[in-house]
C-alpha cells in the first residue's frame, strides 16, 4: 500500500527560514521548560535536495515534562506520536498527508542527539558526500512506491556507514 508521496526536491533556501519560524514557535509553545533546538536533516545542509519536511530535534531535560505538554503541541499543529520505535525518543509530526515538520525530542545527552547532530555537521562539511546522498534517495525514493518504511530502509546502509564515520570524525576533532 502507498502512503505519502514521498518527493526529494532540490535544496531550497527557504528551509533555514522555515525552521527558524518553527523554533520561535516551539520555544514559546515550551516557554516554561529549558529546551536546546537544532535544525537536523537533509534540509539542514546547505544544497542538499531532500524531502522538503524540516527536521527539528529538541533536547530537553525530562520526555515526562514534555509529555505534559502534548495538548500545547497539538495546539502548535503537532501530533504527538510517543517513541515511535526509539526508545528514549518522543516523535511529533505536523501535517497529515503534506507533512511540513518532524520533531525529535531526547533528554539532554542522549547518543541520538550526538549521532544527528555529527552526521548533519558531516554532511556539512562533505559535500561529496551530501551529493551521494542525494543520489541514495532519489534512487530510494523511486524504488520505495511511496512507501515511508521501505524508503528509509534503503537509505540506512549508507546512513549507518556515514553516521559511523561522522562520529569518528566528531570525537577526533574533540579529543585533538
Amino acid at each position: 500500500m502507498a502512503g505519502r508521496h514521498i518527493s526529494i526536491e532540490q535544496s531550497d533556501t527557504t528551509w533555514p527560514d522555515r525552521y527558524q519560524k518553527e523554533a520561535l514557535l516551539l520555544q514559546r509553545v515550551l516557554s516554561d521548560m529549558p529546551v536546546i533546538i537544532h535544525h537536523i536533516g537533509s534540509t539542514a545542509v546547505p544544497g542538499l535536495a531532500a524531502k522538503p519536511i524540516i527536521d527539528i530535534l529538541l533536547e530537553v531535560t525530562s520526555l515526562s515534562l514534555l509529555d505534559e505538554h502534548n495538548d500545547a503541541m497539538r495546539q502548535a499543529g503537532y501530533t504527538p506520536r510517543g517513541e515511535y520505535g526509539i526508545a528514549g525518543r518522543r516523535y511529533f509530526v505536523k501535517g497529515d498527508n503534506q507533512r511540513t515538520h518532524h520533531l525529535h525530542a531526547f533528554e539532554v545527552g542522549s547518543p541520538h542527539t550526538l549521532r544527528h547532530l555529527a552526521f548533519r555537521d558531516y554532511l556539512r562539511q562533505h559535500s561529496e558526500v551530501a551529493q551521494e546522498y542525494a543520489r541514495v534517495k532519489r534512487e530510494a525514493a523511486q524504488q520505495s512506491g511511496n512507501q515511508s518504511g521501505l524508503y528509509s530502509q534503503l537509505k540506512n546502509d549508507f546512513i549507518g556507514h556515514h553516521e559511523a564515520l561522522a562520529l569518528r570524525e566528531k570525537s577526533r576533532h574533540q579529543s585533538g
